[in-house]
């Protein structure tokens, strides 16, 4: 049943009547206790009851009782003491077993219909404006402290050891040689961690199989390979248009040599994380990381190899990929160092990534936080999806994420993984600002391409002009860039999703208030007042 058919209301034939509080999702106050959601009242009992006259169980009464039943009687007791104890034994290390955890999630009335929804929200509207205000009031707050190089290095020696501290010149993407010591009839790809998760991969790698040593550099009577790392970087954000961007990416001659859109190895994957819920796997080494540019380096190479002929476009080759993790997912620290009293990780993926690749370009795609935590709520939950669910689990994360201010820093609360764990739906990924700062702190502000989903959609031409000149890649032919508009949509919402229609008014609302901070810094820092989105009419897109 939808929530849209529940009512709520008082039964005249019972002894009690129940009233069904929501906790708002700011006390006005800011101090007011935690209260309870269900308030009994006795409502048909006579006000001046007279109590002497209530029967007294007698001894006699007393005897009467079997022995079989003063047995279980005492038994009963005697259980229920015993469990008691238990809990009272284990209180400081797991909590009786009622005590709420900080961020455990609270029932929240969510109205019957859109009309009741607005009503709500304007009784909220003051807890509203002063949790908007003590977001205001967090996001002034000291840049981080970037960790030194050497303990970066220091964490991931093997790393890198693997990859040099300079590239090859002359050469457009981050490429270098690799010392081939292994037999030529090795299957290099056998074993790669990939390949057994993607068939697309693993075909690439077959083809690569095919006259492999023809394609490695002999130098001194020793043989190389040439390895590359990604030249550009689309790090973020989920549901705004990476996976459309990126595909049409690699339709330019110079950009076609990718192959896994998705890797997301700096973020989990090489931690040992393919989804944090399943617990630790297997991690994924460095060298499966390089094999996935192998292709373009084969195409590379084979420019080096024919360069006397004057042919230096394959030089110009250059690689990349699209994990939209990269931007905001640091929660495998908090995996690996659980006993460690940091409230922020001490290490992001970007000290990583500046590190090895210090002239990295990175590409950032991102839209109407509003709308992208709707899409993002509808393509990721699979069952019993409605705009009542989503408007309930909005008010959830709400008051999850104004309890963890109380008590922790703003950029504290954006990566702490409990909390993120607990909130029902992805709010903090819609807090770009936080980690735009973040990555700002180790680039250079002209290596970051920040875009809007909006306008991509509305001229796609325009904002795939300006990547290629971020990419520094040459012009299209017309018959690529008829083929580069003609493409489909990629990742578009299903058509099941979109019979559900639009979000609520009311939450609609609540969410253009909360996000209404974060979005002016935004705009402030990129000097582009369209990344407020305050007044934009959005239209469903992904």
């Amino acid at each position: 049943m939808s929530l849209s058919h529940c009512k709520y209301e008082s039964n005249t034939q019972t002894d009690h009547s129940y009233s069904l509080h929501s906790l708002p999702i700011a006390e006005n106050d800011g101090k007011s206790p935690v209260r309870t959601f269900f308030h009994f009242r006795h409502t048909n009992l006579p006000e001046n009851l007279d109590l002497k006259w209530a029967p007294l169980l007698s001894l006699t009464n007393l005897r009467g009782i079997s022995k079989i039943k003063v047995v279980s009687f005492l038994v009963g007791l005697t259980l229920t003491f015993l469990i008691l104890a238990s809990y009272i034994l284990t209180w400081d290390k797991k909590g009786l077993l009622f005590t709420p955890s900080p961020y455990q999630l609270r029932p929240a009335v969510i109205t019957s219909n859109t009309a009741a929804a607005d009503v709500s929200s304007e009784k909220n509207l003051i807890n509203m404006k002063l949790l908007v205000k003590i977001i205001g009031s967090k996001l002034e707050y000291t840049s981080r402290k970037v960790p030194d190089e050497r303990d970066v290095i220091a964490t991931d020696s093997h790393l890198f050891t693997t990859i040099p501290r300079q590239f090859l010149p002359g050469i457009k993407s981050p490429c270098w040689y690799e010392q081939f010591s292994s037999k030529l009839t090795t299957d290099l790809y056998k074993k790669n961690l990939f390949t057994l998760r993607s068939k697309s991969l693993k075909t690439v790698c077959d083809h690569l199989r095919t006259n492999f040593h023809q394609h490695l550099y002999h130098r001194d009577g020793k043989r190389f390979r040439l390895r590359c790392l990604p030249y550009f970087y689309i790090i973020g954000q989920p549901k705004c248009g990476t996976t459309d961007l990126f595909h049409r990416l690699l339709l330019h001659p110079e950009v076609k040599f990718n192959t896994m859109k998705e890797p997301h190895w700096w973020t989990r994957k090489r931690f040992g994380y393919i989804r944090f819920k399943d617990g630790f796997q297997e991690s994924f080494p460095v060298e499966d990381y390089l094999d996935l540019f192998d292709l373009a380096a084969r195409n590379i190479q084979g420019g080096i190899s024919r360069n006397s002929s004057g042919d230096e476009s394959p030089l110009r080759f250059i690689t990349g990929e699209a994990s939209a993790s990269t931007m905001w997912d640091n929660q495998a620290w908090s995996y690996l160092h659980e006993y460690r009293e940091e409230t922020e990780p001490p290490f992001l993926a970007q000290d990583f990534i500046h590190t090895v690749q210090p002239r990295a370009k990175i590409i950032i795609m991102l839209r109407d936080p509003v709308e992208r935590l709707y899409s993002d709520y509808l393509y990721f939950k699979m069952a019993n999806k409605s705009a009542e669910d989503f408007h309930q689990k909005v008010t959830e994360s709400i008051q999850l994420f104004q309890f963890c201010l109380s008590e922790r820093s703003l950029r504290s609360c954006v990566y702490n993984t409990s909390l993120s764990n607990a909130m029902p739906v992805r709010l903090n990924l819609g807090m770009y600002i936080v980690f735009l700062l973040d990555w700002l702190t180790v680039f250079h502000r002209e290596q970051i391409l920040v875009l809007r989903l909006e306008d991509y959609a509305a001229n796609q031409k325009v904002t795939i002009k300006k990547v290629f000149d971020f990419l520094s890649v040459g012009p299209l032919s017309e018959q690529v860039e008829a083929a580069l508009t003609k493409r489909p949509m990629s990742n578009a919402r299903r058509a099941a999703d979109r019979n559900l229609g639009p979000m609520l008014p009311a939450t609609r609302k609540v969410l253009r208030e909360f996000h209404q901070p974060f979005n002016h810094k935004l705009a402030i820092v990129l000097d582009n007042k369209s990344f407020i989105w305050s007044t934009e009419k959005t239209r469903e897109r992904n």
